[in-house]
């Protein structure tokens, strides 16, 4: 267990086949290529085009919420390799015990369950660990494959009003999707266990 004053850095969370690490400065050349696509400029808030200028500033305002403990932001890999996507946790209510979850996957990526193992791993290291009890994500309707993902790990929408959110194709409405942690034990490890069975053994 941990206390919610700062984020622990650094870290490392390993599971269902994955490990989740922090950024390097050696990844710029792989974070430009995972960012620098259209999917991910159409569901969030990057630049688009996505060049090396923004990676640094990308990376560095990355390593400064890290060292500050404002965030945690690891790279999704497989054996400790090369980035294959990105996996957040922010916006931490210590007096609410919440935070904001979210991730993306590389689109040479995708199809392999990446992005579900590593919301799974990540969620259960927020209760587990940081204790939290109501963990949320913010998807476009439309982005179908990310609502997937949510629900697969579990996550319900819960029917809050839409927000709104600028990115380079203009303005999105984000629904609220939401995992609420009772306290009996089990929910976490169960949602673990099935996305280990689904996606633990394809690489």
């Amino acid at each position: 267990m941990t206390t919610l004053g700062r984020l622990p850095y650094p870290i490392t969370l390993t599971g269902d086949g994955i490990t989740l690490r922090e950024w390097r400065s050696e990844d710029l050349d792989d974070l430009v290529a995972l960012l620098d696509e259209a999917d991910v400029a159409r569901w969030t808030p990057m630049p688009s085009p996505f060049d090396t200028e923004a990676g640094v500033a990308y990376l560095k305002r990355a390593h400064q919420g890290r060292i500050n403990g404002q965030r945690i932001q690891l790279a999704i890999t497989v054996d400790d390799g090369p980035p294959l996507g990105e996996v957040l946790l922010f916006g931490v209510d210590a007096g609410l015990r919440e935070a904001e979850l979210g991730y993306l996957v590389g689109a040479g990526h995708r199809g392999r369950g990446l992005a579900t193992r590593a919301l799974s791993v990540l969620s259960g290291y927020a209760h587990d660990t940081l204790r939290l009890r109501r963990l949320l994500l913010r998807i476009d309707p439309g982005n179908t494959a990310s609502t997937a993902v949510a629900r697969r790990c579990g996550y319900q929408l819960t029917g809050e009003a839409p927000i709104l959110q600028e990115g380079p194709y203009g303005p999105s409405s984000l629904d609220t999707w939401e995992l609420v942690v009772a306290r009996g034990p089990g929910r976490l490890e169960r949602l673990r266990n099935v996305a280990a069975r689904r996606y633990g053994r394809r690489t």
